[in-house]
């Protein structure tokens, strides 16, 4: 287990929470390992009754560690094991999921929140998914449940062209269920989520799976993305892309 992510558990609540703040909270293998742990072991334990991912302040999550990207497309890799099994573990989660977002949220650090059934979002908040401008595409079946949620023509916009999203923006589409003030975030999450673990859990459990519907189509779909991902880190754009990203920071 990594100190890069925190997991607690309180009066009913399992708190997940990344703790790489230096790196904005971008995700490298250990943490994706970290978090799908937590969210895998939850599912034993009936007094945990409601997940909560939460990052630090000014930054949810800046997106996965393009360095592994960079060194997956030097090398035939794809998206990783830590990853795929982080996606999947979303997508299998049957505890209902809080999200408690403040500042950046890019790539994952936006598509995770298409797995969430509550979402707090600060006055701060940008979500963005750079995947196309990268070369690449997007994941975490982001493909199937974004333009279910938003509409075509929004999840076009996000997901292909780049255009981020405020948090007005993200209300309004349906991605965010209430607003705060940043400092105010996690306790408004927390607070959601603590009602969630205080109903009739087998009422809650039962009325998450009528409304979600079978996971299957997601899982399928994270797999097909994963293979696609995998073909893209290899082309000339995504390479190129990579390379002049870190060009620029340097």
């Amino acid at each position: 287990m990594t100190d890069l992510v925190q997991v607690s558990d309180e009066n009913g609540v399992r708190l997940i929470r990344m703790n790489r703040a230096d790196k904005k909270n971008a995700l490298n293998a250990p943490m994706y390992d970290a978090m799908a742990d937590a969210i895998e072991r939850a599912a034993a334990h009936r007094a945990i009754r409601c997940l909560m991912i939460a990052g630090a302040p000014g930054a949810f999550c800046a997106g996965n560690d393009l360095k592994d990207f960079q060194h997956a497309a030097r090398h035939d890799g794809g998206l990783g094991e830590p990853v795929i099994r982080f996606l999947h573990a979303l997508a299998g989660n049957e505890k209902p999921l809080v999200a408690a977002v403040q500042g950046v949220a890019v790539g994952i650090g936006t598509t995770m929140l298409l797995h969430c059934d509550y979402v707090v979002a600060g006055t701060d908040v940008r979500l963005s998914t750079p995947f196309v401008s990268l070369g690449l595409l997007p994941e975490a079946a982001s493909s199937l449940l974004m333009p279910r949620l938003i509409g075509h023509r929004r999840a076009f916009a996000l997901l292909v062209m780049g255009q981020p999203l405020d948090a007005d923006a993200a209300k309004e589409c349906g991605l965010v269920n209430a607003m705060a003030a940043p400092a105010e975030v996690d306790e408004l999450a927390m607070a959601a989520a603590l009602r969630i673990a205080q109903l009739p859990p087998d009422a809650v459990a039962l009325s998450r799976q009528l409304m979600r519907g079978s996971p299957e189509e997601v899982h399928k779909r994270i797999e097909d993305e994963a293979e696609q991902f995998r073909i893209r880190l290899r082309s000339d754009e995504a390479r190129a892309a990579l390379d002049a990203f870190f060009a620029r920071k340097k």
